[in-house]
């Protein structure tokens, strides 16, 4: 775990609250980020009584996005990515990924925790083809009404969708609907990128798939669900699944062979990128 960062009130921004754990928070502690307190250590500490290596639940979701943005800069030639959930500038983010490959490329990140909105201001002061929105991911109607939104991207042009590690902190059973809203907002062209924690429903990972969801669930943070590749398909909202279709991240067109073999964790979430015809 990073070591603890300096807690005292007035180094906090406006709006934090320390005793509550964040979404976003517990993922930079996950990847050795120092934008946590020690209420989102606790949860990783939590999860990890029951699977020692929680923290690659976050570096495979990161690389996972890294690999996305990749062939979707390259391949799919995408100028124009909203990024839902965007978390804490700890590793590689959306815009550094494309920008190198697409220096025309914009992107719009949306969040709405404190610590993140807090960066995200910074950021927009030091990159001219990057916005910030404050607002709630899982209000899709919120997030499509924005202006910011709206005047920023060019919705008659293709868009990548990014929902990578978010989905799985809605609680409702209406995910499939809520991603269906924002794939019916894209053109022809775009694409959906998501990544979820999964049940592989095998009886050697599901076991553990369950008992770190229990923990998630019941921790500081509140939620973190585990579903099925069936009910992780549904939130592609009718694309067409882009080969190798709906995997484990791990083996999302990894970067070179495997020599190890994928431990308990890294068997326990899922990724893919779906093209909207």
């Amino acid at each position: 775990m990073p070591d603890p960062v300096q807690e005292s009130p007035s180094s906090n921004p406006v709006g934090v609250d320390i005793t509550r754990a964040s979404i976003a928070r517990v993922y930079d502690a996950a990847l050795n980020g120092t934008n946590n307190y020690e209420i989102d250590r606790e949860v990783l500490r939590q999860v990890a009584t029951v699977a020692p290596e929680v923290a690659d639940l976050a570096w495979a979701n990161r690389n996972f996005l890294v690999r996305a943005c990749r062939f979707l800069a390259t391949q799919g030639k995408v100028t124009q990515y909203l990024d839902c959930g965007s978390g804490l500038p700890t590793a590689e983010n959306t815009h550094q990924v494309v920008q190198r490959l697409q220096p025309e490329a914009r992107v719009l990140y949306v969040d709405n925790d404190p610590v993140v909105l807090a960066h995200g201001r910074a950021l927009l002061e030091e990159n001219p083809q990057t916005r910030f929105v404050e607002a709630d991911i899982f209000d899709a109607k919120q997030v499509l009404e924005n202006s910011t939104v709206r005047e920023f991207l060019d919705w008659d042009q293709p868009i990548a969708l990014i929902q990578n590690g978010t989905l799985h902190h809605y609680l409702g059973a209406d995910y499939a609907d809520l991603m269906a809203t924002y794939t019916d907002a894209l053109s022809s062209g775009s694409f959906v990128v998501v990544a979820h924690f999964l049940d592989p429903q095998t009886p050697e990972h599901s076991e553990i798939a369950r008992r770190m969801e229990e923990k998630f669930t019941h921790s500081p943070m509140g939620s973190g669900v585990f579903r099925t590749w069936d009910q992780i398909r549904t939130m592609f909202g009718g694309t067409e699944l882009v080969d190798p279709g709906l995997v484990l991240c791990e083996d999302w067109w990894p970067d070179g062979p495997r020599y190890t073999p994928l431990n308990q964790v890294q068997e326990c979430i899922a990724g893919g990128v779906g093209l909207k015809a």
